[in-house]
C-alpha cells in the first residue's frame, strides 16, 4: 500500500489517509462571514475527491480578523450553525473536517485579490460596497506595506490581546458545535500571530516583544486557550511560517520554528503544518516542487511534533514519497486540489491496484 494512503492516527481520531486539502481563501462570503453554497460545494467536492482531511480557508475569529470583507468567519453561533451542513457532508464522504482559526492582524481590511488587494480605510468601501475597518498590529510603525499603502491600524494593547485570546477560545467552542474534528491555529503568512512572533513586525518592549519567549507568548496563549476547550480526544494543529526568507536582517527562521514546535508540542499540539513567508515584500522565496519540505523535516527531526508538508506538491508519487521517506506525516495540497477536486482519487488510481473502490458508487461507471 502506498504510504500516502495509510491511515493517520491523531489522538482518538483516525484520518483515512495522509492527504489533506490545504486552507485556501475563497473570498466568497456575501454577508458578515457566513458561508455560501460556494463553500459547501468547494469543500464538499474535495471530500468526495479523496482527501483524508478537508480544511476550511482561514476562518476569522472576530470581524476585524478578516483579510477581506468577504472572508469566512466563526465569531457567532449563526456562523457555527451555517457551517454544520458542510461538516456533516464532509464526514459522510469518509473525510475529516478541519477548520483553520485565523486573525489577519495588520494584513486585514483589504480588497479581494481580483480587486487589487489594496487596503480599505474605515471611511472607504470595496467594489462591492463593503466597508473597511481599523486593523490590529503588534507594532504599527514596523508594518511593511506590500503595495505602497497602509491601512488604518492600532497598536494592540493588553485589552486587545486578551480579546484576541478570548476570540480564539470562543471560536474553537463554536467550531466544535459546528462539527469540526480538527482545529488549526493559523500562525503563518504574516498574519497576527506570525506578526507577533517575527522581529520584522514586532518591536514591542513589553511582555509580548523582544525575546523569543515574549514574541511567541501570544501564539502559546492562543494555543492554550484553544486546547482548553477542544476535547482531549481531538487533535489541534498549528500552521507556522518556518522562515521569513529574509536572510539579510533579523527575522523569523527555522531554528526559532523548531524551538516553537517543541513548546507547542508540550502544550498539546498534535501536528505542525509547516508553510513559510508572508511577512515582508523583500522575502526571497525559492518556490518550486517541495520547496518548503526541508523546513518540515527540520521540525520533525528537532521536536516531538508530527508535521505536515505543503508547497509545490502536484504529483501522486511525489506526495507518497514525502510520507514513505519519513519527510512528513501529512501532505497538504493546495493549488492542485483547485485544479482537480478529485486529485485524491486520481492519486489512488495511480498508486493502488484496488483504487476503484475508493470512488463514490455514483461515479464508478466512469472508472471501470
Amino acid at each position: 500500500m502506498p504510504e500516502l494512503f495509510a491511515s493517520l492516527p491523531l489522538r482518538d481520531l483516525e484520518a483515512p489517509n495522509r492527504l489533506a486539502v490545504s486552507p485556501m481563501c475563497q473570498y466568497s462570503c456575501e454577508t458578515d462571514g457566513l458561508p455560501t453554497e460556494w463553500h459547501r460545494v468547494h469543500l464538499g467536492s474535495r471530500a468526495v475527491g479523496g482527501a483524508g482531511i478537508v480544511m476550511t480557508e482561514a476562518t476569522a475569529v472576530e470581524p476585524r480578523g478578516r483579510i477581506t470583507p468577504h472572508d469566512l468567519g466563526i465569531w457567532s453561533d449563526e456562523h457555527a450553525a451555517a457551517l454544520e451542513a458542510i461538516t456533516r457532508f464532509i464526514r459522510e464522504q469518509g473525510a475529516v473536517p478541519g477548520i483553520q482559526l485565523a486573525h489577519a492582524g495588520h494584513k486585514a481590511s483589504k480588497t479581494r485579490p481580483w480587486d487589487g488587494n489594496v487596503p480599505i480605510q474605515p471611511d472607504e468601501t470595496d467594489p462591492d460596497g463593503a466597508s473597511g475597518w481599523e486593523v490590529l498590529s503588534p507594532s504599527p510603525e514596523a508594518y511593511p506595506p506590500f503595495d505602497g499603502d497602509r491601512p488604518a491600524m492600532r497598536r494592540a494593547d493588553r485589552n486587545d490581546i486578551r480579546g484576541v485570546i478570548d476570540a480564539y477560545r470562543a471560536a474553537a467552542e463554536r467550531s466544535l458545535e459546528a462539527g469540526f474534528e480538527i482545529a488549526e491555529v493559523h500562525a503563518a503568512h504574516g498574519y497576527l500571530l506570525h506578526e507577533f512572533c517575527s522581529p520584522v513586525t514586532n518591536d514591542r518592549e513589553d511582555e509580548y516583544g523582544g525575546s523569543f519567549e515574549n514574541r511567541t507568548r501570544l501564539v502559546r496563549e492562543v494555543v492554550e486557550a484553544v486546547r482548553e476547550v477542544w476535547p482531549d480526544d481531538k487533535p489541534v494543529f498549528v500552521r507556522i511560517s518556518g522562515t521569513d526568507w529574509l536572510e539579510d536582517r533579523e527575522s523569523w527562521d527555522i531554528d526559532q520554528s523548531v524551538r516553537l514546535a517543541r513548546d507547542l508540542s508540550d502544550l498539546g499540539v498534535d501536528l505542525i503544518d509547516v508553510s513559510s513567508s508572508g511577512i515582508h515584500p523583500d522575502q526571497q522565496v525559492p518556490a518550486g516542487p517541495n520547496f518548503q519540505v526541508p523546513l518540515a523535516e527540520a521540525i520533525r527531526e528537532g521536536s516531538d511534533a508530527a508535521v505536515g508538508a505543503v508547497g509545490g506538491v502536484t504529483d501522486p508519487a511525489q506526495a507518497d514519497a514525502l510520507v514513505r521517506n519519513g519527510r512528513a506525516d501529512l501532505v497538504l495540497v493546495g493549488r492542485q486540489f483547485l485544479r482537480d477536486p478529485y486529485f485524491g482519487l486520481r492519486a489512488a488510481a495511480e498508486l493502488e491496484s484496488d483504487a476503484d473502490a475508493k470512488w463514490p458508487v455514483q461515479y464508478r461507471r466512469a472508472v471501470r
